[in-house]
């Protein structure tokens, strides 16, 4: 792996876990939001937090499509769990949530886990891309 695809995986997590602690500093702000009043959902999105929050998990969004173009999302995935490592601390400072040891030794389990996944190739060796595929019998065809 290269050191740029290093740096998308690192964004992915730092922008997904900013992203959401964002998003619930603004939105317990806002208060609460039911599917009977949908409408005050469009007054959140005012809120500075909430705004910060959409902009974030949309540089998410952006860097998580980048990784997925060159590696299998059996890859992907797994790569970015110490996000939930990431959030439980931001978690902790930022919105002062009570994150218990008990919790702690989960989110260790958890990322563990999914970090043995990751330890194998980035894409499947006979994985060719449909646009690509198209390109050949098309440039090359019979």
């Amino acid at each position: 792996m290269t050191p740029r695809k290093y740096l998308v995986l690192a964004s992915i997590m730092v922008l997904g876990a900013c992203g959401d602690v964002s998003l619930s500093r603004g939105m317990k702000s806002v208060g609460s939001v039911s599917l009977h009043q949908w409408t005050h959902l469009f007054a959140a999105i005012a809120n500075p937090w909430v705004l910060c929050g959409i902009v974030l998990l949309v540089g998410f969004m952006a860097t998580y499509l980048t990784a997925l173009s060159w590696a299998d999302l059996t890859f992907v995935l797994p790569a970015t769990s110490f996000g939930y490592i990431l959030l439980a601390g931001l978690s902790k400072v930022f919105l002062h949530e009570n994150v218990t040891p008990k919790r702690w030794l989960g989110i260790m389990l958890i990322t563990v886990g999914v970090g043995f996944v990751a330890t194998g190739p980035s894409l499947t060796p006979d994985h060719v891309p449909e646009s690509k595929s198209k390109t050949t019998v098309a440039g090359g065809g019979r």
